[in-house]
């Protein structure tokens, strides 16, 4: 499943997934319904704030893959057993989220009070090769197939 409305690997997902023949799943709000739907199944929420998280929260089952940038999502699934990869391909782990949910506390923290940073840095084509990398691995290993078969270890 797939936080769509910012997802910059959309294309790649649905490649690899193809390749794997496992369905994908994009959620993405009313204001961000793309002209052309690149392929798997798309599921419209409202522009709320939290809709495409909830609507992901209440879909997703254990062992399933979810991409997302959002570490409170990423948070409630790991409790969940799903596997969650953000775009950059940087897998998040149960023993890394509380010091990335503290993190992104503080960053809150400091921009209500006028502190603003450089924001992300910019997505790079190593960001790309990294998520398919690790998003190939993540389903290799789900589906049982050996790591040295997929030119991934």
């Amino acid at each position: 499943m797939v936080d769509a409305d910012s997802c910059p690997v959309k294309e790649e997902i649905v490649e690899i997934t193809l390749d794997f023949g496992i369905d994908v799943v994009f959620v993405a709000s009313y204001n961000h319904v793309p002209n052309e739907p690149l392929g798997g199944v798309w599921h419209f929420v409202d522009s709320d704030k939290e809709a495409a998280d909830l609507f992901i929260m209440n879909h997703v089952n254990a062992n399933d893959v979810v991409v997302t940038q959002d570490i409170g999502l990423a948070s409630t699934l790991l409790s969940k057993k799903v596997h969650v990869l953000n775009p950059r391909g940087i897998p998040y782990e149960e023993k890394d989220i509380e010091s990335a949910l503290h993190m992104r506390y503080l960053s809150a923290k400091a921009r209500r009070q006028g502190k603003y940073g450089k924001g992300p840095k910019p997505f790079t084509s190593e960001d790309r090769i990294q998520f398919q990398k690790n998003f190939i691995k993540i389903l290799s290993k789900i589906k049982g197939i050996p790591s040295f078969l997929t030119n991934n270890s």
